[in-house]
């Protein structure tokens, strides 16, 4: 589990250093694997600006910039790039300049035209196309459109500055720790600090009855003990903002658009996984947990056909499977840039199941992974609320107020007896009620 301490201070507010965390953390028993800057793969690496440019002397294809990154005369730097004019802001590894994989770029001649460094694209920055939405693929990353200033360190434009990725060791028993707030309590213990946690809050303004819009039925009651649905209208596809697009990459997750992104920042924050099933393709508003029948087949959203088994619980509407629960949803039920209506889905499903059917797949995911550790069941309905929450706080699209609710739990909660003198008695101490409580 990676988590970005730059997140992290939402919830708890701690100054100790990188090692000062690493050790407590190991002590009171969250294992710290290792401690990462995400700045210090890219270095000497500034945003520019083209102050002009002329035709290579010795190439058809290649252009002469002038550059200022604020460091007095302009330097010289020869490129290849077609998506470039006099004017744009761009990134620029200066001379001596390290970019991710190691590549060391100092200054040299091309075509025998002095060039003191290179302009960037984004992937060259280690970034992909769902990083930098709005970037050329295939060019220099122009960065007018951003909110940059001449000679300000990239690091600084892409978030990777003061984010420090703490990547922590889980183990199968406490899966209470696979999320943010998991982990962000675990601090606030070991630390003896407070911890802040906002609760989610819902306009719900889409008009409708849900009951009439969706139909949700459990017949694996066993093997589902809680599913909840929320449904959100007049959705709006569009990259996430660039705050939630760096949270998510400094948790190793890649973004993809608003909607897929907010499932997987509440599954990071949260620890429960949620899908997201375009409206259109869920036929006749049917929602149905059940297990698979012999010889039914899915293709999931890696475009992969599947071959499902009676054993196997899938989530499937009137007429065929539309997601195997718990592990990876189908392809032609996922959000689609023309999606309009969106049903949420958070649910308990039963973890010896989930981790069977991920292995006999061959597809372990990050939802299966936390699935099969067993996850609680009260956190389905926190986490689709902040999921709405979200939703609106993007202007993703308008939830509609209700929510549904399938709850086929039996059990009781555990009740643990509290006995202060058995415990005084047992660790040899004389603690007060007061302080035990």
């Amino acid at each position: 589990m990676n988590i970005s301490r730059k997140w992290l201070k939402e919830f708890v507010d701690i100054t100790a250093t990188d090692k000062e965390y690493d050790e407590i953390m190991t002590i009171a028993g969250q294992k710290v694997e290792t401690t990462t800057r995400m700045d210090e793969d890219i270095k000497n690496v500034v945003v520019g600006k083209v102050l002009s440019m002329a035709k290579h002397e010795n190439s058809d294809h290649m252009w002469v910039c002038m550059v200022d990154v604020a460091e007095g005369e302009p330097i010289q730097i020869v490129t290849g790039a077609q998506n470039v004019t006099e004017g744009d802001l761009v990134p620029v590894a200066k001379h001596n300049s390290y970019l991710p994989g190691g590549v060391h770029i100092t200054k040299g001649k091309l075509r025998g035209v002095e060039s003191n460094g290179m302009l960037c694209s984004f992937k060259e920055l280690g970034l992909t196309v769902n990083d930098c939405p709005t970037a050329y693929e295939d060019g220099i990353w122009i960065l007018n459109d951003e909110d940059v200033s001449v000679g300000q360190d990239i690091n600084l434009v892409i978030g990777n500055d003061d984010t420090v990725v703490v990547e922590f060791e889980i183990t199968n028993n406490r899966p209470d720790c696979y999320s943010l707030l998991g982990l962000a309590r675990e601090t606030a213990a070991a630390f003896n600090v407070p911890m802040h946690h906002h609760e989610p809050v819902v306009k719900g303004g889409a008009e409708g009855n849900l009951t009439d819009l969706l139909d949700v039925e459990v017949p694996a009651d066993d093997l589902c003990l809680r599913y909840t649905a929320r449904m959100v209208k007049n959705v709006k596809i569009a990259p996430s903002p660039k705050w939630m697009r760096q949270r998510l990459r400094s948790a190793g997750v890649r973004p993809i658009n608003n909607i897929v992104d907010i499932t997987n920042y509440v599954m990071l924050e949260y620890g429960q996984p949620m899908h997201a099933f375009d409206q259109r393709y869920v036929k006749d508003g049917k929602i149905v947990v059940r297990n698979a029948k012999d010889g039914e087949t899915i293709t999931t959203l890696d475009g992969q056909e599947r071959q499902l088994s009676p054993e196997m619980l899938i989530i499937a509407d009137a007429e065929k499977p539309i997601a195997v629960a718990g592990v990876m949803g189908g392809e032609y039920s996922g959000i689609m840039d023309d999606t309009n209506t969106v049903i949420f889905e958070s649910a308990y499903f039963e973890p010896v199941q989930v981790r069977r059917t991920a292995k006999k797949l061959g597809m372990r995911t990050d939802a299966s992974a936390r699935y099969e550790k067993g996850l609680d069941p009260d956190g389905c309905p926190r986490t689709l609320k902040g999921a709405m929450e979200l939703v609106e706080l993007l202007g993703a699209g308008e939830p509609v107020a209700e929510f549904i609710e399938v709850d086929n739990r039996t059990a009781e909660p555990v009740q643990i007896p509290f006995d202060p003198d058995w415990i005084n008695g047992l660790l040899g101490t004389d603690i007060s009620v007061e302080t035990m409580i």
